[in-house]
């Protein structure tokens, strides 16, 4: 159905103009009839991008003359919020297809922006993010509307279980890869935080010198001590010097990310090598210790270690004392401080000796029990009978124990009144035996005792009575089978 214009009157006609033009204020009907239209629409460029002038900002929409008295349409919202579109400025655009109820062109500035933006990155080019998520492989990030992917190992210098922390905050990065089909890039934090790092390391070679005290970060810790972030350079803390308590190790007094105050011991710049101590930072417990222990006071302390020369004791935190094997007992025969001591064990011990320049504290255990060795010479008169178990067996002679802590001496000519080829001939050990006073050495801690014509006693056996040796076999002459040649016998 076709319609006359000469059949409309002029209230049809405003109707129909004030339809098409009602939601446009006086100011943009100005804007548009002083806006010069330009001479045609321009060709698309190589990558599909068109030139339009804004003419018109109409609520949520910008409206674009593109040429050709042809219009698009784009929405404000892909503008920057404090950098709003002006009338009368010229954009670069990407065509997105007609809108149906209007007719006009749909136009894209955010698009055209990432296809600039993906243009002019380059691998290797330093780039600031947002951390949009998190996946099993690393972090995702918006660039300027590009999507942005960062592997896990190129986030931080040392590895984190988590990344929830990261997501939201801007993240300065390196471009490792730029895939412009897909306009997604790969990110590496990492390696801008290792050329920051090395610039530090740099620095920091030039105002570390020995005897400061700086502020670092436990890294890694071993064995042998713990490795020590001063800003840049990592210094080495020896277990030695943690603390002047004896630490077994470094994990039970430091852990991984604390912070703390050392001192540089030793800087050898040349080969990287920094030596720091913790212990340093405190008072030497050493300097003190002649005016806290006397020789001959009695003090308590706890077992930390058993060698075979004698038992460490912990006087206080970074005190020990030595207990010599010689000064653990007495009574008893100690081969090793473990057939005594324990570690752990709180013993009280006394004070033989102090020496704080050599570090070095002497105690006993045998002094603080009477030594049964005193009035001995009272107790056992030469030529006086006394009876006691055999304890030891020698290749001189055989050990009896008197009493706890004494011991006298058998020796072989004094087994029996007949000649001994071998001690365990005449006792064993554990046999009670009498013996007879021959002499004491209180000093020398010796008693001699005699066997020999005591009643009751054991003879040795035959075969070790003098005369009763038989030759041995290798000593008989050997008869031969066969005759010698020629005939002689021998």
């Amino acid at each position: 159905m076709s319609i006359d214009p000469r059949e409309l009157d002029d209230a049809q006609i405003n109707d129909a103009v004030a339809e098409q033009v009602g939601g446009l204020s006086d100011a943009d009907l100005e804007c548009r009839m002083a806006a010069s239209p330009m001479a045609r629409a321009p060709d698309p460029d190589a990558k599909g991008r068109i030139t339009g002038r804004v003419i018109s900002i109409n609520r949520s929409d910008v409206f674009v003359d593109i040429g050709s008295k042809a219009e698009g349409v784009l929405p404000l919202d892909e503008f920057e919020p404090d950098e709003p579109p002006q009338v009368g400025q010229v954009l670069h655009l990407v065509p997105q297809g007609f809108d149906r109820e209007s007719g006009l062109m749909r136009l894209s500035l955010r698009e055209a922006k990432v296809q600039a933006d993906m243009e002019s990155l380059r691998v290797g080019d330093v780039v600031k993010g947002r951390v949009t998520g998190s996946n099993i492989g690393g972090l995702e990030l918006r660039i300027h509307g590009l999507r942005g992917f960062m592997p896990m190992s190129q986030v931080d210098l040392v590895r984190h279980e988590d990344f929830g922390s990261f997501i939201g905050h801007w993240l300065e990065a390196e471009v490792t890869e730029v895939d412009r089909r897909g306009k997604r890039i790969v990110l590496s934090r990492r390696r801008v935080l290792e050329r920051e790092r090395e610039e530090e390391r740099q620095q920091l070679r030039f105002q570390l010198a020995e005897g400061q005290v700086r502020k670092g970060v436990v890294r890694r810790i071993a064995d042998f001590g713990a490795f020590v972030d001063l800003g840049g350079l990592d210094g080495l803390l020896h277990v030695s010097d943690i603390s002047y308590s004896r630490v077994t190790s470094p994990a039970e007094v430091l852990k991984e990310g604390q912070e703390i105050e050392v001192k540089i011991l030793k800087l050898d710049l040349v080969k990287d090598r920094i030596s720091l101590g913790l212990k340093q930072l405190a008072t030497d417990p050493w300097t003190v210790v002649g005016d806290k222990y006397r020789a001959g006071e009695t003090i308590d302390g706890k077992v930390t270690r058993l060698m075979e020369f004698g038992a460490f004791v912990e006087l206080e935190p970074g005190i020990e004392g030595l207990i010599p094997i010689s000064e653990i007992s007495w009574i008893q025969r100690v081969r090793h401080p473990k057939d005594v001591l324990n570690v752990g064990d709180h013993v009280r011990v006394a004070v033989m000796s102090v020496v704080p320049d050599k570090r070095k504290i002497g105690l006993s255990l045998k002094a603080l029990a009477s030594d049964p060795w005193n009035g001995v010479t009272e107790r056992y008169q030469p030529e006086a009978v006394i009876s006691g178990a055999v304890t030891r067996l020698a290749d001189f002679g055989a050990f009896v124990q008197l009493e706890e802590g004494i011991e006298g001496l058998v020796h072989i000519s004094q087994l029996s009144d007949q000649r001994v080829r071998a001690v365990k001939d005449v006792v064993e050990v554990g046999q009670v035996v009498q013996a007879r006073v021959l002499a004491v050495d209180a000093a020398q801690r010796r008693i001699s005792l005699s066997l020999r014509g005591i009643g009751g006693q054991e003879e040795a056996p035959a075969e070790a009575q003098a005369g009763g040796f038989e030759p041995p076999p290798q000593a008989k002459r050997k008869e031969r089978k066969k005759p010698l040649r020629g005939g002689l016998t021998w």
